[in-house]
């Protein structure tokens, strides 16, 4: 059978347990099949368990294709995890736990787990930079996810109105790459000049164009970049200069939280970006025709040489 296109065909392809092993094998060990330990390859398989076992003298001879991946040690097996890696990479507005308890038959706590190891797995950790000199523009904003303090109890409301804070809320920061559509996003505990322009710092290359709104947090970006602002109290666009694109990840971003999350932990927060990110970053566009197995198969190669446990999550 061809490599799965829908998310039917995926249930149909990854049911069958020997298309799931298989899968796994060739991801894990595309040059053959060799002890994670010591390198060996003239590994012993044993069939009635779906497992290797190594020649050499050494802890953990035998060992399994989940070893060294997001999910070892976990009883669930592969061709369950396989649907909820399709499905998270490739569900525009997310799953919940619930629903993905409900697929792929398990409980509801072991699908929370299930989708955070895979959002461990996903999470963007490039080295380099974003932007250019010579390249397109960055856009750079920050936006507050939080309730709506019209929903608070009013002794809460006034107690976060008196302290002169924003009601609770979690600042989430932004960058995106206008000609290489790729975005940077992270929570990042205030808004004040240091920590914002650090994180600027960190994610873009020096020389690049920078276009953010007129907050003072940008106001000393011109020493490294060319700054331009837009001044939101009067338009939200002036010529090329906007930060539209990243508005429009936080709309997706927000309806993901209010429609499909519902309510999530700041703590938490992280781990839903980064698979808004990952979708984001690796959507369909003009230039790039990335299919929801391309997608997911992206995903999937990132499994290995992560772990995440139940305490850590």
């Amino acid at each position: 059978m061809k490599a799965p296109k829908t998310l039917q065909q995926a249930v149909l392809h990854f049911g069958d347990p020997d298309n799931s092993f298989n899968y796994m094998v060739n991801l894990r060990w595309p040059n053959g099949v060799e002890c994670p330990t010591c390198g060996r390859k003239d590994v012993r398989f044993i069939l009635t368990r779906r497992m290797w076992e190594c020649k050499s003298k050494h802890p953990r001879k035998q060992f399994s294709v989940k070893i060294g991946t997001i999910w070892e040690d976990s009883p669930i097996s592969i061709d369950k995890w396989l649907i909820a890696a399709w499905m998270l990479a490739n569900c525009k507005n997310g799953i919940s736990s619930y629903e993905l308890a409900g697929t792929i038959g398990v409980t509801q706590r072991s699908a929370w787990f299930v989708m955070h190891r895979i959002r461990e797995a996903i999470k963007n950790r490039s080295i380099f930079k974003i932007g250019r000199p010579e390249g397109g523009p960055v856009e750079v904003d920050e936006t507050w996810i939080g309730g709506k303090s019209i929903n608070m109890h009013k002794e809460r409301r006034l107690r976060y109105e008196q302290s002169g804070g924003h009601h609770g809320k979690t600042v989430v920061m932004g960058m995106l790459d206008r000609e290489q559509r790729e975005i940077r996003a992270k929570v990042v505990p205030n808004v004040k000049r240091e920590t914002l322009q650090d994180e600027v710092l960190s994610n873009v290359r020096y020389g690049t164009k920078v276009y953010t709104d007129e907050s003072v947090a940008y106001d000393k970006l011109h020493w490294r970049y060319v700054h331009d602002v837009v001044n939101h109290a009067e338009r939200y666009v002036e010529g090329q200069v906007h930060t539209n694109g990243l508005e429009n990840f936080w709309s997706l971003f927000k309806r993901n939280l209010r429609g499909t999350y519902v309510s999530v932990e700041p703590f938490h927060l992280d781990r839903y970006l980064d698979e808004q990110v990952f979708r984001f970053n690796n959507r369909k566009t003009k230039k790039r025709n990335v299919t929801d197995f391309d997608r997911f198969n992206l995903a999937m190669s990132q499994i290995v040489g992560k772990r995440l446990t139940y305490a850590e999550s």
